[in-house]
């Protein structure tokens, strides 16, 4: 798999005013930016290809990764040559590319802007909004699940009860430790209608076949194309298979959340 989306059009409303003129993906985790991590994580798991799906006036996120000759020169005239290995190395860290979002249509619609770009292949999608402490980058976690049980992986992590209708929630069966067989997926269900306490959070790896899927989904909850739907739809014709995390995960599209990784974080003294 060369490819990876990371889905960055939403409009960060959790975080207002400040997203009014920041982009949260761009909020900071000690001194980078959260989306850093996140591109970090991805070439740490062998991708070598980033695709930013945005919205109009979210270009920041992927500029941030251009090259910056005038500010380069600036560091070198000063001979700040840590912070100019630094910046140098950013444009480096991946080939990337971006696509917009036309509208705030769901997170399948978002995906479907990326297809273009990602093409016939396998291909894995980051939401930038959870940052994943783990020895293992998580998307390689899903990779070496992938090599033994083709078909999407979805990565999933054990919720409360009072959590669950803010997430999709898988059932299926058990096939081997921290691995699953899909048979159903229901999106921010009731307590008393999850059918397990496992929680789809923000990493898939799919396969081409879901764009077709989620061109033949209606708008679902909230009025959006929602990939869970999409993946219902797939169900039907390909295995889907679900990943359980190995590692701790931080919500940082939510002020508490995004509290606690910076804690995390400066505890290891920025070492993650």
């Amino acid at each position: 798999m060369k490819k990876a989306v990371i889905v960055a059009a939403g409009a960060g409303t959790r975080f207002l005013p400040i997203t009014k003129a920041i982009p949260k993906e761009m909020l900071p985790l000690l001194s980078r930016p959260l989306i850093h991590y996140i591109v970090e994580e991805i070439t740490a798991s062998g991708i070598s290809e980033v695709v930013f799906v945005i919205a109009k006036g979210k270009e920041v996120i992927a500029d941030y990764f251009l090259p910056a000759p005038e500010l380069e020169a600036l560091l070198e005239a000063k001979g700040d040559l840590i912070h100019l290995e630094d910046i140098k190395a950013l444009p480096q860290m991946s080939h990337f590319s971006r696509v917009y979002q036309s509208a705030p249509l769901g997170l399948g619609h978002a995906i479907a802007a990326a297809r273009s770009a990602v093409g016939d292949e396998p291909f894995g999608v980051v939401l930038p909004d959870d940052i994943i402490d783990s020895t293992t980058p998580a998307l390689q976690q899903m990779l070496d699940v992938y090599r033994r049980h083709p078909g999407s992986i979805l990565l999933v992590e054990k919720c409360g009860a009072d959590e669950v209708h803010r997430y999709g929630v898988i059932e299926g069966e058990t096939i081997g430790r921290g691995i699953y067989r899909v048979s159903g997926l229901v999106e921010k269900p009731k307590a008393e209608e999850a059918p397990s306490n496992l929680a789809v959070i923000g990493r898939y790896i799919l396969e081409p076949d879901v764009f077709g899927a989620i061109a033949a989904t209606p708008p679902g909850y909230g009025g959006e194309i929602q990939l869970t739907d999409a993946l219902r739809l797939l169900l039907k014709t390909r295995p889907v298979y679900a990943c359980e995390l190995k590692g701790t995960r931080y919500d940082t599209g939510e002020p508490g959340g995004w509290l606690l990784a910076n804690k995390a974080w400066a505890e290891k003294g920025g070492k993650h």
